[in-house]
């Protein structure tokens, strides 16, 4: 689910490219195996839309514009997809992530996709080098910009290699790996220490799924899992049966196994890699600036990540390597 310009840009697409939107560099793919979008501010992940059946004979994709199109203008018609507000963009369904409809300016973050929280979680700055622990919420690299290091085919789809364009750490450096196929997606954020003393690392893909509606969902896999409630405190809670999601919520689960994500109408399986917490993050009915409510009902954010519960203390020479992988049982949307 993402703004109608993005859409109107892979409309445009014929195979890859680079081009502008939302004042940023995006790098766009539109190929028999399917869509993705790129935004190079945070190598982050905005868009991923495989195909859902053999691709037609001229070459294009099942899941053409057209249908897009009309997906969104049957869903306002029926009542499931609001009319956007004031000064929002028509979110167009199809694809597995959510974007915002009212991108911040430079040089803010863009709100959706697959966001890189690095090198710590939330405001657990471990590894904030400023002497007043002053540093950004999730780090730099989400709003730093990345190179384009390599483009490569693999598999029947495409794998990318990016990297900051400065330093952003005295002793760490990241690097993103991005593949993207007609059956999944794969992001990996990988860390190398190149310093002289142990550095205590958190981070997280942020990955906004987008969903129906995201007080309708169902997270299985999850039952029994131990978590921390942000939203009362921190209080250590265990999960009763499979989490069902009615409102706002904000957990840490301490759990790395592979979960289900449920909206009815998609069965999305999310596998993750070097991560032992597994974040559940909606606003509610008190979104951030730069959402509405009623935007927001389209995601629910089911995150691979290193937290509190299990931080990586890397040493000198060492590597770790954070993924996610997203792979769909069913997709209707």
């Amino acid at each position: 689910m993402i703004p109608q310009s993005l859409r109107a840009l892979l409309d445009e697409t014929d195979g890859q490219r680079e081009c502008e939107w939302a004042g940023r560099r995006v790098w766009l793919a539109r190929e028999p195996w399917g869509e993705l979008a790129v935004c190079l501010q945070g190598a982050q992940v905005l868009h991923f839309l495989p195909v859902s059946g053999p691709a037609k004979a001229d070459g294009s994709l099942p899941n053409a514009p057209e249908a897009a199109r009309s997906a969104v203008d049957a869903a306002r018609d029926s009542g499931a997809t609001p009319s956007p507000g004031e000064g929002e963009e028509v979110l167009v369904p199809g694809g597995w992530l959510w974007v915002t409809p009212t991108p911040q300016a430079l040089p803010g973050a863009v709100r959706g996709g697959i966001p890189l929280c690095w090198p710590w979680f939330a405001d657990e700055r471990g590894a904030d080098e400023s002497p007043d622990r002053s540093g950004p919420m999730h780090g730099p690299a989400r709003k730093a910009q990345w190179r384009l290091e390599a483009v490569d085919e693999h598999e029947g789809g495409v794998e990318l290699h990016l990297s900051p364009s400065e330093r952003l750490h005295s002793q760490l450096i990241p690097r993103a790996v991005i593949q993207a196929n007609a059956r999944r997606l794969h992001v990996e954020l990988i860390t190398e220490h190149v310093g002289e003393t142990p550095i205590k690392l958190s981070g997280a893909l942020h990955s906004y799924l987008a969903v129906a509606d995201s007080f309708a969902c169902r997270v299985e896999g999850l039952s029994g899992a131990r978590y921390l409630d942000k939203l009362a405190g921190f209080a250590e809670r265990d999960q009763q049966g499979e989490l069902a999601v009615r409102g706002g919520l904000d957990r840490i689960y301490h759990s790395n196994a592979e979960v289900i994500l449920d909206d009815g109408q998609r069965r999305l399986r999310i596998a993750r890699q070097g991560s032992d917490s597994a974040v559940v993050w909606h606003p509610g009915d008190a979104p951030p600036d730069d959402t509405s409510a009623q935007a927001a009902r389209g995601f629910l954010c089911v995150e691979s990540a290193n937290t509190r519960l299990d931080p990586v203390w890397l040493v000198p020479g060492a590597q770790h390597l954070l993924g996610t992988t997203l792979s769909c049982e069913a997709d209707t949307l």
